[in-house]
């Protein structure tokens, strides 16, 4: 397994900022990380220039703008071989419609994230797709009603690196709260 590099508790900080707040300016990022402007920009400059930092994007509230369907599709391929995967997932990235796809392991290989202007052009993506003879055995499709929760993972959390300001509370109420939620023991 590759060796992750070495972030320190203040790359950290900024990687955080900037997954929650987007662009900031150079004063307002070192005011958030808690350092002072130039070193803050030095270290920001540097971790973008080492690919942790791949854009930045708004997060648009599509339902207001147009009307869409969300569909979740699993997808299990007939072969397994490399050349299968390759196949399939070279097709996948050519398709604006397909937002995101991951590999999975288990009883599917793929899991699709489509958004369509409605059901019909789904059924029309999904033709294009059994089409293409890009190895789909079977697929199984879930329309999303309505969405519960759409966030980024917590950066400092999952490195254990949890201080600091970054403009969240970082060790208040809850921080040591395991993965599992609050249920208490039975």
């Amino acid at each position: 397994m590759r060796r992750k590099p070495a972030l320190d508790a203040a790359d950290i900080r900024i990687l955080a900022a900037v997954q929650k707040h987007g662009q900031l300016s150079k004063s307002r990022l070192a005011e958030l990380v808690n350092l002072s402007p130039t070193p803050c920009w030095e270290r920001f400059s540097r971790l973008r220039e080492a690919g942790y930092i791949r854009g930045f994007h708004a997060d648009l509230a599509l339902d207001r703008i147009v009307d869409l369907a969300q569909i979740i599709v699993t997808v299990a391929l007939a072969h397994h071989r490399r050349a299968d995967f390759e196949r399939f997932e070279a097709h996948i990235r050519q398709i604006d419609e397909i937002t995101s796809c991951i590999a999975t392991s288990g009883g599917v290989d793929y899991v699709m994230t489509v958004h369509v202007a409605s059901l019909a052009a789904f059924h029309d993506l999904m033709e294009e797709l059994l089409d293409a003879e890009i190895g789909i055995d079977r697929y199984v499709t879930f329309i999303a009603t309505r969405e519960v929760k759409s966030d980024r993972p917590d950066i400092a959390r999952l490195t254990g690196r949890a201080g600091g300001s970054a403009g969240g509370q970082a060790g208040g109420p809850g921080s040591a709260r395991p993965l599992g939620g609050n249920r208490e023991p039975g």
